[in-house]
């Protein structure tokens, strides 16, 4: 059986694509992982970024507040109680971020406090007002609960106190306490949370004291709220309890100036999913951007592949028709590259010395005519002597005598002895003074 080879246009097409598409193939996908890598890297940065300003952002609220009430103790006089109560009155409608405001004197005896909550009774042990009377604090209510808390019957879960002594006449003469609501205090982690985004406040304990209402009040083993304890800070792709995977970002620290540490960290996360979806579009359009450019290229190598092997294609099948029959024709003449051409005329002096070599074999008229005038254009056309025979000379040695009954048959270029009846020959010449042929 023969075997079947490939063909030319093939093995070009095909060494294109892997001499040229394979190496961009793997450029384009070492590019597609350098672009997720950074866009995770951006991702993180981006995340790192958004905690420590919402880190800066709550501790400036607190610092304020903490500010605030410092200087209430200043212009505050509690030897005047109702003017004490009208400027706690007049303090807390405009201000919503203190949920109970009051000053209570040395004895720890609670004087004035918005809507009276409080008063009358003694808060001398009370962990804020002990500290209090030494100097302005800041105390994590939830750490004492059972010393300080001001509002027992309150349904918000955590409480933040603030206290500074009062001072008459440069004496310590009572403490002005405020507890800030919490819900204004952390206003500003869930305005953040958004987006996809949440803003997690753990307690020293790892215990969730602000975040996605399914976390609060539960504690975090993950490993960044491990990290958080350890107060560092760490980016990692953690899956969480709810089983999707989450960039995770730990704040270490949340404090501001001179304001006390509650030992709080922030942590921010986003799916990684929703994060890296702007990247997998930008990946996408790429890998179809990639795709089109392909298919151009592979279309592009197959019509160059069909140029180059045409020519080739067509001398194959012109000289498996000379093998057969020299009399089949003139080769297609080739002019597309220096090597194919080269190649068509050696086929064309092939052929001839085939020609050569049937001389003494019959040839009809017609077979000698599409000779002729398919080898070389223009013919030189002169009435021949009916009888004579018209043989190829210079260009063809050896070819056969053709019949010079039909009126013409040569070509200008060649020279051509005509053989008649009566023996007689002469030369004959074209218009232009070359020999073109002899006629006996």
């Amino acid at each position: 059986m023969k075997r079947r080879h490939w063909s030319l246009h093939m093995l070009v097409a095909l060494g294109a694509v892997a001499l040229i598409l394979m190496p961009a193939l793997v450029m384009a996908s070492l590019y597609v992982a350098s672009l997720k890598h950074r866009g995770e890297e951006l991702t993180i940065e981006r995340l790192k970024m958004r905690g420590e300003l919402s880190a800066n952002l709550l501790a400036r609220r607190m610092f304020g507040a903490w500010t605030e009430v410092s200087r209430l103790a200043d212009i505050v006089d509690p030897v005047d109680v109702a003017e004490v109560r009208a400027k706690i009155k007049f303090i807390s409608g405009l201000e919503p971020r203190y949920s109970w405001l009051g000053v209570a004197d040395l004895r720890g005896t609670v004087v004035a406090a918005k809507d009276g909550t409080l008063e009358g009774e003694n808060v001398a042990r009370r962990l804020w007002f002990r500290r209090g009377v030494d100097a302005s604090t800041v105390i994590d209510v939830r750490e004492v609960d059972s010393l300080t808390h001001p509002t027992p019957t309150s349904a918000e879960p955590h409480h933040i106190v603030i206290a500074a002594p009062l001072r008459h006449a440069g004496s310590v003469t009572g403490v002005i306490g405020a507890e800030v609501d919490w819900n204004w205090f952390t206003e500003s982690v869930v305005t953040q949370a958004s987006h996809g985004i949440d803003l997690l406040l753990l307690s020293r304990d790892g215990v969730v004291l602000s975040g996605p209402p399914d976390l609060e009040g539960k504690p975090l083993s993950i490993g960044s709220a491990q990290a958080a304890g350890r107060a560092a800070s760490v980016a990692l792709t953690e899956r969480w309890s709810d089983g999707k995977d989450y960039f995770t970002i730990t704040v270490p620290t949340v404090g501001y100036t001179d304001l006390p540490s509650f030992g709080w960290t922030l942590l921010i996360r986003q799916n990684a999913g929703d994060a890296l979806a702007p990247t997998r579009e930008l990946v996408r359009s790429f890998w179809i951007t990639f795709t089109g450019g392909v298919l151009v290229v592979l279309a592009l190598l197959y019509l160059a592949s069909r140029w180059l092997a045409t020519p080739l294609r067509r001398l194959t099948v012109a000289a498996e028709a000379i093998l057969q029959n020299p009399y089949s024709g003139v080769p297609h003449p080739e002019s597309r590259f220096d090597e194919v051409a080269r190649l068509r005329d050696v086929l064309v002096r092939l052929q001839s010395k085939l020609m050569g070599k049937v001389d003494e074999q019959p040839v009809s008229a017609e077979a000698a005519y599409k000779w002729s005038t398919d080898y070389v254009a223009p013919l030189a056309v002169f009435p021949g002597e009916a009888g004579a025979n018209c043989a190829l000379s210079s260009y063809s040695a050896g070819a056969p005598d053709l019949p010079c009954n039909s009126g013409f048959c040569l070509p200008v270029q060649m020279p051509v002895r005509c053989h008649s009846r009566r023996g007689r020959s002469q030369e004959r010449r074209n218009s232009t003074g070359r020999s073109t042929g002899l006629v006996t």
